[in-house]
């Protein structure tokens, strides 16, 4: 389907603009397909992790070295965390997360100051008037900066990909229970979450666990117990009803189209090429998404019957090879 979404965003010169808070490493993956054919957008206050070089393969790309703000400020301040992948900022939750075992995580080391500028500032610098996709990973502010969007610009983002938290990590921070609640009733609708989480324990009370269970360290530990829900990788897509409610143009079908499609959501895109008809008419480019979307879902059903397959053959080779062991 990747190729089919490739010729539909190059025939119609679609070009979606894909907005990327907290730039640091590389591009999402699932872009890799229509990098070719999107404007990227990252923002990293860290120009040191930015290389121009992995964004080469954008239609075109640009990284903001500055942090962003839901509201206007010159300057934010940062808690640098002691692991990296903590610093926020919002201060971290101390309270609520000595219940865990990766607290010592979160230990601020020290604080920093760094430019920031607000979505719509950057954006109306950069000339674009709309984003098509949107994603962040803010620590504890995502919902937040979806909502600082200029309306129109927010009325018309098509997925979006967010990691609030399901525990109280920072201070006031975006809860994954509000950002659901709102984002589904402003015509998203979840295609994707992947829970992360962490070990419901105290450290202080590895040295209990060192009394009973001599030699077992924290590590061990992380192995051992199963993590609790912490926070949710989530993608929301828009709905066909949104589309139809805010009389959406034929480049926001295709492009929704394109993006269910990247994420595997191919009863979905067949839904999108068939609204798609109703709206727009019959033709040749209708009959195009319904036809891909339908042949990609008849190949991953016979991939997912080989896999099933295998699966068996290799359960049977064990269990023989068990029995002739034992």
């Amino acid at each position: 389907m990747e190729r089919v979404l490739q010729q539909v965003l190059a025939a119609n010169q679609l070009h979606p603009v894909l907005l990327d808070v907290g730039a640091s490493g590389e591009p999402h993956p699932i872009w890799r397909p229509i990098a070719a054919q999107s404007v990227y957008v990252g923002f990293d206050a860290d120009d040191r992790a930015i290389d121009p070089a992995r964004y080469a393969g954008f239609h075109s790309g640009r990284i903001v070295p500055k942090a962003v703000s839901p509201e206007p400020a010159e300057s934010l301040t940062f808690y640098l965390t002691a692991s990296p992948f903590c610093s926020s900022t919002l201060l971290p939750d101390s309270d609520s997360l000595s219940d865990y075992l990766f607290a010592d995580l979160f230990a601020v080391e020290r604080t920093a100051s760094a430019p920031a500028t607000t979505l719509a500032a950057a954006l109306g610098e950069l000339g674009l008037g709309r984003v098509d996709w949107f994603k962040t990973d803010s620590q504890g502010t995502d919902l937040r900066l979806f909502r600082s969007l200029p309306d129109a610009i927010r009325s018309g983002v098509l997925a979006l990909d967010i990691e609030p938290g399901l525990i109280d990590a920072y201070m006031g921070e975006d809860l994954w229970i509000d950002a659901h609640r709102e984002l589904t009733g402003s015509g998203f609708w979840l295609s994707h979450l992947e829970v992360k989480g962490a070990v419901r324990m105290r450290r202080e009370n590895l040295a209990a666990l060192g009394r009973y269970a001599p030699g077992v360290m924290d590590r061990q530990v992380e192995v051992a117990v199963r993590p609790s829900p912490g926070w949710g990788e989530s993608r929301y897509l828009r709905t066909i009803d949104w589309l139809l409610q805010t009389d959406a143009d034929e480049q926001a079908f295709l492009l929704l189209w394109a993006f269910a499609g990247l994420d595997g959501q191919f009863g979905f895109a067949l839904d999108v090429g068939v609204a798609f008809e109703k709206r727009f008419g019959p033709g040749g480019q209708a009959a195009q998404l319904q036809r891909a979307a339908a042949r990609a879902i008849q190949r991953a059903y016979g991939t997912q019957r080989i896999q099933h397959f295998v699966r068996r053959v290799v359960g049977r080779v064990q269990r023989t090879l068990s029995g002739r062991s034992g």
